[in-house]
C-alpha cells in the first residue's frame, strides 16, 4: 500500500510539473522576468541572459499538491507535513522576493544578505516552537553507529545552521542548467528512501513529491534551460532538505547526502579565504562548479559529474544508515 502511495506522490507531482511548466514560461516570458547574468561570470553564460526565472514556483506548486494529495488519500496531514510545506513555503517565498527584486529593479544582487539572512532565521525559530509543541527529541545520533547525545537546548542552533546553511548552500550550487534540479533530486531520493525504512511514510510522501517536482521541472531546466529555478527553488529546496534530515533524525548525516552543496559552499569559503589572506585564488572561481567550466569542461559534463558525486555520496549515506 504504501509503495503504491509513494509511486503515486511521485508521479502526481512530475505529471504537475510538466503540464504546467508549458503554461508558466510563457507567462514569466511575457512578464519579462528574464534572468539577469552577472558580468563577472563565465562569458558563455551571458546567452543566457533573459531566460525566465522564478520556476521555483513550479516546483512549489508540484509539491504542495503532490503531498497534500497523496498525505489526505494516506491518512490526513501530519504536523511534520506542515512543518515540512511550511519550511518549503517559507524559504520559497524569501526566494520569490530576492528574484522579485532582481527582475523588477534589475538588481542582479535582490535582497541583501541581511534581509535573506533574517527572514531565514524568523522561519528556523518558528519551526523550532513548532517541534516543541510536539516533543521532538533533541538528541543526536552519529551516523553508522548506536551512539547518541542529546544537547538539549543547544539544538535549536543546529537547527538555525542547517536550515540557513542548506538554503544558502543549495543557493549557491544553483549556478548551471539542470544543477540542482538533478541533485536535489538524488538527496530527497535518498532522504526518501530512509524515511520509507524508518517508517515514517509521512516524510517519505513528502520527500518523494519533491523528487518527482525537480525531475518534471528539469524537462525544462536540463541544457539548454528553458527556464531556471531562481533563489525561489533553490532557497526552498534547500531549507526543505535541511527540514527532512531533522524529521527523520538523521542531522549529521546531511553532510554526507548532501555533499555536492557541502563541497560547493567550502569552495566558496576558500577562495574568499584565500584571496583576504593571501590575495591569491584557489581556484578560478567559485562555486567549484565555475572552476570546471573555465578549465575547459563543458556545462553538460559538469553538471552530468556534479550527479554523478551526489549520487555516490547518497548512496554512501544510505549504506551507512542502512547497513552500517
Amino acid at each position: 500500500m504504501i509503495e503504491r502511495l509513494l509511486i503515486f506522490s511521485l508521479l502526481t507531482s512530475f505529471i504537475i510539473a510538466v503540464l504546467v511548466s508549458p503554461v508558466f514560461i510563457p507567462f514569466l516570458r511575457r512578464l519579462k522576468f528574464g534572468q539577469s547574468i552577472r558580468e563577472e561570470g563565465p562569458k558563455s553564460h551571458q546567452k543566457k541572459s533573459g531566460t525566465p526565472t522564478m520556476g521555483g514556483l513550479i516546483i512549489l506548486l508540484s509539491i504542495i499538491l503532490g503531498t497534500v494529495i497523496i498525505a489526505l488519500k494516506y491518512d490526513e496531514i501530519s504536523m511534520q507535513i506542515w512543518l515540512l510545506l511550511f519550511v518549503t513555503v517559507g524559504y520559497g517565498l524569501i526566494g520569490f522576493l530576492d528574484d522579485f527584486i532582481k527582475v523588477v529593479k534589475k538588481r542582479n544582487l535582490g535582497l541583501t544578505s541581511k534581509q535573506k539572512l533574517l527572514g531565514q532565521v524568523l522561519i528556523a525559530i518558528l519551526v523550532y516552537f513548532g517541534l516543541r509543541t510536539v516533543g521532538f527529541d533533541t538528541a543526536i545520533r552519529v551516523p553508522g553507529t548506536e551512539w547518541s547525545f542529546d544537547i538539549g537546548i543547544g539544538y535549536i542552533i543546529l537547527l538555525f545552521v542547517m536550515l540557513v546553511g542548506a538554503s544558502n548552500a543549495v543557493n549557491l550550487t544553483d549556478g548551471l542548467d539542470g544543477l540542482v534540479a538533478g541533485t536535489a533530486a538524488i538527496a530527497f531520493g535518498a532522504f526518501a528512501i530512509l524515511a520509507a525504512t524508518a517508517y515514517m511514510y509521512d516524510v517519505a510522501i513528502f520527500s518523494v513529491s519533491v523528487v518527482g517536482a525537480v525531475l518534471g521541472f528539469l524537462v525544462f531546466n536540463a541544457h539548454p534551460a528553458k527556464v531556471f529555478m531562481g533563489d525561489t527553488g533553490s532557497l526552498a529546496l534547500g531549507g526543505a532538505l535541511a527540514a527532512v534530515a531533522i524529521m527523520t533524525k538523521l542531522e549529521l548525516l546531511l553532510v554526507i547526502i548532501g555533499g555536492v552543496f557541502v563541497i560547493e559552499t567550502l569552495s566558496v569559503i576558500i577562495q574568499v579565504a584565500s584571496f583576504k589572506s593571501t590575495g591569491k585564488r584557489v581556484f578560478k572561481m567559485s562555486p567549484l562548479h565555475h572552476h570546471y567550466e573555465l578549465s575547459g569542461w563543458t556545462e553538460w559534463r559538469v553538471v552530468a559529474t556534479f550527479w554523478t558525486v551526489g549520487l555516490l555520496c547518497a548512496t554512501f549515506g544510505i549504506y551507512l544508515e542502512v547497513w552500517m
